[in-house]
């Protein structure tokens, strides 16, 4: 029988949930227009919509919060902060902001101008929408297997260096500002990159003078991966990958609600000075001063502490032992997923779950609102609904992948937690034909997987 690892951790604080029976969940999320995102939170079992803020802090993390300097300049916190970005990741400079998407858009206002292309391992959301809101057009060049969900391959995030070169050669790398490097790739399934593709992207980029900006948001679990996976690093720490990972980059954003461990925060960190003093003048107009971004001092001092605390072994061994536990059991159930298991979550397939729904009827959407009925666990959709339309043509992206994701926050549920869920969505693939699709009945034109608002097909 596989083993995995406990929890490295004491339980020191608890919170209570409740579970509503089944006809109240029905009734909320009807209430709620069949969207997870506008459930109300204490009307869900187990929270499962996003590991994006969500994980439990530290004792020392809690600590560091009464340390808190909120000095609207120069706070000591800034500075722990910094050195602990130089010292962990390497990069030169640091801005604060007050999440990951801030970072997006200062980088985006900065490097990009219209009708740049920008060559990136599959879209994220937020980061497409800033990059084609200043005039940019990005240009996936993830390999094949990433589209697959059901294809073995222990780095399904990679980079096609074929594609890239392509894509440069087509746009020209004057007009190629910079490569968008996911590690881990979230909407591939949490999917990490090797260390061989990272380093032969960054020295295809700048054969041809052109920077590497990784989103870093899952940094540490792309580690973990590289640790596992390349025979290489076996036997080098996680801070020790991170380290090289980040000498192939010439900066990063980075969105602390995930991997740095906190509920609020990110920053954008460079090696190019010219970007850092830009940085530091936009930084003002959209987040706050240079020194806190956005963020109060207290966060800056939890987020140096969980930067410290994400990269010790015993906590993200359990990380991923926790997200391969969930697949594993579903697998055994037949029931189908994404694979391998990516980082942070397991990522159902719709389209093989729901093989009676067509993507018009919107099946990862359906089933997202299907599992919060049957079990009271709240999942997010990542599929047509989350691709959004095309800027020019106004028509829907039609995304190969077609998921549900189940998101696991770090430290907060066990095993015990995780069964629960693996019950509910195994009983209800078992029932699968009873899911009816969706339509919009409220979509807004931007991001509209947020607000957007459905109604069941008759």
């Amino acid at each position: 029988m596989k083993q995995y690892p406990a929890e490295p951790f004491r339980i020191k604080s608890v919170e209570m949930m409740k579970m509503l029976s089944k006809a109240e969940r029905e009734e909320k999320i009807k209430e709620a227009g069949y969207n997870t995102f506008l459930l109300k939170s204490e009307d869900v079992y187990i929270d499962l919509l996003t590991d994006s803020g969500t994980s439990a802090m530290s004792d020392k993390q809690w600590a560091g919060m009464q340390l808190g300097d909120e000095a609207y300049a120069g706070s000591k916190n800034f500075y722990h902060l910094e050195k602990t970005v130089q010292d962990v990741y390497g990069f030169k400079y640091i801005i604060p902001t007050h999440q990951g998407r801030g970072a997006e858009n200062l980088l985006s206002k900065i490097k990009i101008k219209q009708d740049d292309v920008i060559p990136g391992n599959m879209y994220f959301t937020t980061t497409r929408y800033h990059q084609e809101a200043n005039g940019g057009i990005f240009k996936d060049v993830i390999i094949d297997a990433a589209h697959e969900p059901s294809a073995q391959h222990d780095f399904k995030g990679n980079i096609d260096l074929e594609k890239l070169e392509a894509v440069i050669l087509e746009a020209k790398p004057e007009n190629v500002p910079y490569v968008s490097l996911a590690v881990t790739v979230n909407m591939a399934g949490g999917q990490p990159v090797s260390m061989a593709n990272i380093k032969a992207v960054y020295e295809l980029a700048k054969r041809y003078k052109i920077d590497v900006y990784m989103d870093a948001t899952r940094c540490v679990e792309n580690a973990y991966f590289i640790k596992s996976r390349e025979a290489a690093y076996q036997h080098h720490s996680i801070e020790a990958i991170l380290k090289e990972m980040f000498t192939y980059a010439d900066g990063c954003t980075m969105s602390g609600k995930k991997d740095c461990l906190v509920n609020i925060g990110g920053f954008l960190a460079t090696n190019d000075e010219a970007v850092f003093n830009q940085a530091k003048e936009l930084v003002v107009v959209f987040e706050g001063m240079p020194s806190y971004g956005g963020m109060a001092g207290r966060d800056m001092e939890a987020m140096a502490i969980g930067i410290k605390e994400a990269v010790q072994y015993p906590y993200i061994h359990h990380r991923i032992s926790q997200v391969q536990y969930l697949a594993d059991r579903l697998l055994a159930a037949n029931v189908p997923i994404v694979q391998p298991a990516g980082g942070h979550a397991v990522f159902l397939d719709a389209r093989a779950f729901c093989p009676h729904l067509s993507q018009d009827e919107l099946p990862a959407q359906a089933l997202a609102a299907a599992i919060y009925v049957e079990s009271g666990v709240r999942a997010m959709e990542r599929g047509i609904v989350s691709a959004g339309r095309d800027k020019d043509t106004n028509e829907h992206h039609y995304p190969k992948l077609e998921l549900v994701r189940l998101t696991i926050p770090r430290r907060v549920y066990t095993y015990s937690h995780l069964d629960v869920v693996a019950d509910g969505v195994i009983h209800l693939y078992n029932h699968a034909q009873d899911i009816k699709g969706l339509k919009f009945v409220y979509e807004p034109q931007m991001l509209r997987f947020f607000n957007a608002r459905f109604a069941p097909l008759p």
